[in-house]
């Protein structure tokens, strides 16, 4: 490798200061979208919980052969995956761990005898599976430009719905990133369908007391679209805010890693000088003393 001159390393000093200068306005720009992803989050997640809540509770007291998203399939041979990511980059490994942990769990089916669809939502997971031989059912790119919103994901439940009804997937589940706190995330894997309740005596003693109106199947009918396009909402909102931490993260650590950069090519830069001027000195000194000599 060629030695750098002083002024190579200083332009390359420079180079640098600017990408640091870039890496912490973004960090600043998801710190800003982090906050308001938070609270759409907050807003999310009790309604979500309680909507599986009741799902679970009337479950637990109809007739499961009334709907047909209730039905349990005796043998499960085809499997729905939905995949959320993110459509951009320079988020670390937040696209990657998705991707890795449905690769796994493919394998796994597969290995079972399972067949596996898969639903891409995020243009990561669209280029990453698209072309690869998987059996895709849907790609959806592009998604988070506008805010997230329930008329996109109840077009994907219906979907969803259409499949499970007709015996096209005898199983469905969703994988995205969750946030943890501020600094850290997860990657998660939730089961849509089918729903299995858990038998809670005590809960079906005091539900007999309500009267449920309508009727507790029309009832039912109304909750489960919900619970389907609010599932998918959830998990979308959740990937969006954990996508806007893993960023200011990985910006952060740019940032800090450019810093250091910038640190050791001052001191190359300091040593480069320091011997540009002992050489012209030595050779100040040779000529002078060639002058004296004649």
């Amino acid at each position: 490798m060629a030695k750098l001159s002083t002024r190579d390393i200083k332009r390359k000093i420079q180079g640098i200061k600017n990408t640091q200068r870039i890496t912490k306005a973004m960090k600043a720009v998801s710190a800003a979208k982090l906050r308001k992803a938070q609270i759409q989050l907050q807003a999310t997640r009790p309604y979500s919980e309680k909507l599986y809540e009741l799902i679970n509770d009337l479950a637990m007291y109809v007739d499961r052969t009334s709907h047909p998203l209730l039905e349990i399939r005796e043998e499960i041979k085809s499997i729905d995956y939905i995949v959320v990511t993110a459509d951009r980059g320079l988020a670390g490994a937040f696209n990657s761990n998705v991707i890795k942990r449905t690769l796994k769990d493919i394998q796994k089916f597969q290995e079972e005898g399972k067949n596996v669809n898969l639903l891409l939502i995020g243009r990561k997971a669209v280029q990453f599976f698209r072309n690869k031989g998987f059996d895709i059912v849907g790609e959806y790119e592009d998604v988070y430009r506008d805010k997230v919103n329930l008329s996109f994901t109840s077009k994907i439940g219906a979907d969803l719905v259409q499949r499970y009804t007709e015996r096209k997937t005898d199983a469905i589940f969703i994988i995205n990133n969750e946030l943890i706190t501020t600094a850290s995330y997860e990657t998660k894997v939730r089961k849509l369908f089918p729903i299995e309740p858990e038998i809670d005596l005590e809960k079906i003693d005091k539900m007999v007391q309500y009267n449920i109106e309508p009727t507790k199947e029309q009832v039912l009918e109304r909750l489960l679209k919900q619970y389907v396009d609010f599932q998918i909402y959830r998990a979308m909102v959740e990937s969006s805010t954990a996508e806007h931490a893993a960023r200011m993260l990985a910006m952060d650590n740019a940032t800090r890693n450019a810093g250091e950069a910038i640190r050791k090519w001052t001191i190359v830069f300091n040593k480069a000088r320091q011997e540009s001027i002992t050489t012209e000195l030595i050779d100040i000194i040779n000529a002078a003393q060639a002058i004296s000599k004649n």
